[in-house]
Parts: C-alpha cells; structure tokens; sequence
C-alpha cells in the first residue's frame, strides 16, 4: 500500500498485517490470471484485488486524498460502530493511502477524548499501540452546530487545511437522529463539497416513519444530491450471510430449478433477540418491531431470496430486480398480521422478571409491538401463492436470524408418512452456517427413513477465517463506490407502501398487542398464523451449534 505521507503522524516501522483471508475476496478465476497465487500475494496485491472488485469501474482514485467526515462524532453509533470501523480497515490496510478522518459534534471534544470514548470498542490486538497512534493522528475534531451555515463554513476551512484538502474525495457518514438531517445536508451541499474530488453521503437508518416521511426526507435529500452520490445504509446488507444469498442462489446449479412455487411450499425469514429494551425503550416506542426491523432487514432478505437472477453483478442490475419484486408485493393485510409485546417471566432471573412497560423509559400503557409476525405474497409467476412469513421480536427464546425454505412433499410418498419435509436454511447470525435438512437411510440393519443434515457451518469448515463486520464492508463499498449493498430511492418506496396503510392502522386504532412471555418463542398466535398459510414445524430435528459441543 506504500508508507503514509508524514504529514499524518509517525509513520508504522513495519507494514500493517495483511487482511484476514476471509477479505481475500478479489482472489478468484478471473483475477488469478493477472495475478500471482495467493500465497505469493502482497499486501499491495490483496488490497488492489479487492478495491478491483468492488469498485466496478468507479473512480476508487478519482483523488490521492480522501477525507472521512463523521458527523454526530460525539454519538453512540460514532463511538461503537464508525471509529472502530474506520480503525480496522486502517489496520488491515484496507484505506486509500492518504485518508484523514474529521469528526464533527456539538459538543467540545478533542482527538483524545474521541479515543478514550471508542477505546473499548475498537478491539486493539496487544502490541498494535504504535499503530493506534498513527491511525489518531490522522484523526481531527470540529466542533458546531447542526443548523448553522457558518460552522460548517468553519468545517469546510478546516478539510482544505488538510493536506491536499481542497481537491480530496469527501464521504460525509450521517451518524445522527433524523430530525438534522435536512439542515445538515443542507449545510453540507452549500459549504463542503469537493470541486474537484468526488462527494458521497452515508445516511443511516431510520429513513422516514411512513412513506410519506420517507418521501419527504427522499424528495429533501435527492434535491441536494445525485443518487450516485447517496448511500442509505442497512447494516444487515453487510452480513456475510446475507450476501451470500446471491452465490447460493445464482452460482449453483442445483438450486435454480427447485427455487419456485412448484417445490417451495413457505419461506420465513426470522430474526430474534434474547434481551429487551433494558432501559433504553424510550427510542424503540417512537419505532416499534416492524419500522426497526421488518420493514428494512427482513423485507431485504425477502429480496435477495425471492428476486430474478441479474443480468450482472453490477449495483442496479441488482438493485433492478429487488425492486422488482418489491413491486409484486401488495400491502400487508392485519389478518396476516400478529403483535406481540413481552410481559415479566416470573420464573425468570433479572430482567427476564421485567415485562416492556415495566421499563421506565416506555411510556406508561403504550401498545407498541415488541414482537410481530407477518405473512406476505409475492405475485408473480414464480411465487404465486407461496407464503413469504416474516417474525422478529425482543425477549424471546434466543438470539438467532435466518432464512429458511420449507420445500413440499416428496409426492408419491413409499415410506408411509415418515419422511418431514426438506429445507435449507441460512443462518446469517450467530454462527453462520448454511444446511440442508434431508432424508436418510437410518444407519445399520434398518431400512427406515431418518432426518439429518448436509452442514456447511462456517465455524468448522472456515476456522482460521475472521468474517469481517457489516459496517466494515459497507464503508468500504463507500471508498469503492459500490452501491449494490444500499438502499435505492424507489427501492426505499416500494417497501414503505407495503407496510404504511397498516403501520397507520394500528396505530389509528391503537390495536393491543397480544402479551407473551420474557424468554419464549413468542405468541402463540404466532405459530397458528404460520401454520394456517401452511408452515410445518416438526420438532423432530434441532441444527447443533458447533461451539456448543
């Protein structure tokens, strides 16, 4: 990757350590014909393989200079996610050469307190200090105000100071609530924007309330920005599993002419939380189960597994097709629908003892769902009558997210009903994985059917393999001007008239959600609704997790 300009601090004695293998991602058929075998790859090969692969094209070093804005540098998502982010691919050599990073907050802070305050998020390896040390000093601070023009004019001053600051690439990272989003891209577009660089804005999750919320913030931000330049970030899009959807389904022959209506008899798409809102139920009230986690998360899973194949890899040809099937998605009926909002486990240890409006910060009698079930249809030729069923909650029995594909029967069945149904699943978190539920011979003297698996998880087959986190890929992406894991305009749309009319519903009517206990699998009613549209829940077989045993 070449040393870094001393302008930015002491420069390492020492390149930094390669990427994990698991980063190693530009190492394949194509490229191996450019390029030497891995094993003789240097860290400058390993670096341009990748930035190759995800920039498609792009203008990766439209600029020598590139300068990382975080505004809201002060916040909890800045100190966790963003800092720690930035660090590692630092670490991993994974930014241009000559990055800087700004923070920008209200508050009056210093370069110091930025680092004590992600300091135990960053998960620094012993002996890698001096490398801290040169990361920080790319660092710098400004301190404003959200809604006035001459602070930002102040942050401007301050990136052309930088080296080579006037003419760099700039990615503006939105780490704030949505209420200053339209003053600050306001302010951003008037006062910080590269004339020679390219410009970029990452902007976080809530998009909106509603569709007409979104399509406010939408038509605000689209009048600033060209959609090449906006990036609406969803976390799970990142998710080694969640991206893999894509390899399964398009690099596998054996898939394809099972993935249909004809042999897929349900797909449900889960995501579970062990805790509740402990404390912090003041921000989830405002939102609720199906704004923080159905509407975005599943509904995009539900895209990668039910979309058409691409004509390429590239961003809107993807994108194309997720919109595509969001388009033959009608809007959420309330009889396909189950609330649920968690109560006090009296058996229960400590907070499983606590119901959700026994936390402090929930408003007194509130009826916002904890827990929701939804069933959904995607009408067209390839789906056409299979339910697509969505369940996510806090509180529940464990901490899981997976896709899985329930397939129909083996007609002419010879072995007198013993044999359950196939299914593959995807376990995007914890513990990725990727099984097949089948049917075997019973090993020995028997000739009787018996349920068992073909078990691809990565714990065991990829053990000296680190999954890089979401964040991590998707502000790459950023850097490489890959869109293909964000969230387009008519995209964010599509999803939001799906679930308003019964978002407004409920809320208009106040509908109560059906209670359930801390620690279990939710409602009941929950599992009668997945059963009616025609899921099939054996019991018979349970995937073992390989750090368990």
């Amino acid at each position: 990757m070449g040393s870094r300009a001393s302008v930015r601090g002491e420069r390492l004695k020492e390149p930094p350590p390669p990427p994990s293998s698991s980063l190693k991602a530009g190492n394949n058929s194509a490229n191996m014909s450019r390029h030497p075998p891995q094993e003789e790859l240097t860290q400058a090969d390993i670096c341009g393989m990748l930035r190759e692969e995800l920039s498609q094209g792009n203008d990766f070093h439209k600029s020598d200079t590139h300068i990382f804005i975080i505004l809201g540098a002060s916040g909890d998502l800045a100190k966790k996610k963003i800092y720690p982010t930035i660090w590692w691919l630092y670490r991993d050599g994974l930014l241009p050469d000559d990055t800087y990073i700004v923070g920008y907050a209200r508050s009056q802070l210093t370069v110091d307190d930025i680092r004590k305050q992600s300091q135990p998020y960053l998960k620094a390896n012993p002996g890698e200090e001096q490398r801290l040390d040169a990361f920080f000093a790319c660092n710098s601070y400004v301190s404003g105000k959200y809604d006035d023009q001459a602070s930002f004019e102040r942050l401007n001053a301050h990136l052309n100071s930088l080296h080579n600051g006037k003419k760099a690439n700039r990615l503006f990272y939105l780490a704030l609530p949505p209420s200053v989003y339209e003053h600050v891209t306001a302010n951003i577009q008037k006062t910080c924007m590269s004339t020679v660089g390219w410009n970029r804005v990452i902007v976080e999750k809530p998009f909106g309330k509603d569709l007409e919320s979104s399509n406010k913030l939408s038509d605000h931000i689209s009048a600033l920005f060209s959609e090449d330049q906006i990036y609406r970030i969803d976390h799970y899009l990142g998710k080694e599993m969640v991206q893999n959807l894509m390899v399964l389904r398009f690099g596998n022959r054996i898939f394809g002419p099972i993935w249909n209506r004809d042999n897929v008899a349900c797909v449900i798409l889960t995501f579970k939380e062990p805790f509740g809102t402990e404390g912090r139920g003041g921000y989830f009230d405002e939102f609720g189960i199906i704004r923080d986690v159905m509407q975005n998360h599943l509904l995009q899973m539900l895209c990668l597994v039910a979309m058409e194949k691409p004509t390429s890899t590239n961003s809107n040809d993807v994108r194309d097709e997720k919109v595509k099937v969001l388009k033959c998605i009608s809007k959420v009926e309330l009889d396909n629908v189950v609330l649920g909002q968690y109560v006090g486990n009296p058996d229960g240890k400590g907070e499983a003892q606590k119901g959700y409006l026994d936390d402090s910060t929930v408003p007194a009698g509130s009826t916002t769902a904890t827990f929701a079930a939804a069933v959904l249809y995607v009408d067209n030729e390839r789906w056409d009558g299979v339910p697509f069923i969505l369940r996510c909650g806090k509180a529940l029995n464990e901490r899981k997210a997976e896709v899985r594909l329930q397939f129909r029967e083996v007609p002419g069945d010879i072995f007198q009903r013993q044999c359950k149904r196939n299914e593959l699943v995807i376990r995007v978190q914890p513990n990725e994985a990727v099984y097949t539920k089948m049917m075997t011979k019973k090993p020995g003297m028997f000739f009787n059917p018996e349920e068992s698996e073909l078990d691809l998880t990565y714990g065991n087959r990829y053990k000296d393999v680190k999954l890089p986190d979401a964040y991590e890929r998707l502000i790459l992406d950023v850097f490489c001007g890959s869109q293909m894991h964000f969230v387009r305009s008519d995209e964010l749309r599509e999803a939001w008239r799906i679930f308003t009319p019964l978002l407004h519903k409920i809320e208009t009517e106040k509908i109560k959600p059906v209670p359930y206990r801390y620690g279990s699998r939710g409602p009941a009613e929950a599992d009668e609704l997945m059963k009616k549209v025609g899921f099939q829940y054996e019991g018979t077989y349970r995937w073992v997790n390989p750090h368990k045993l």
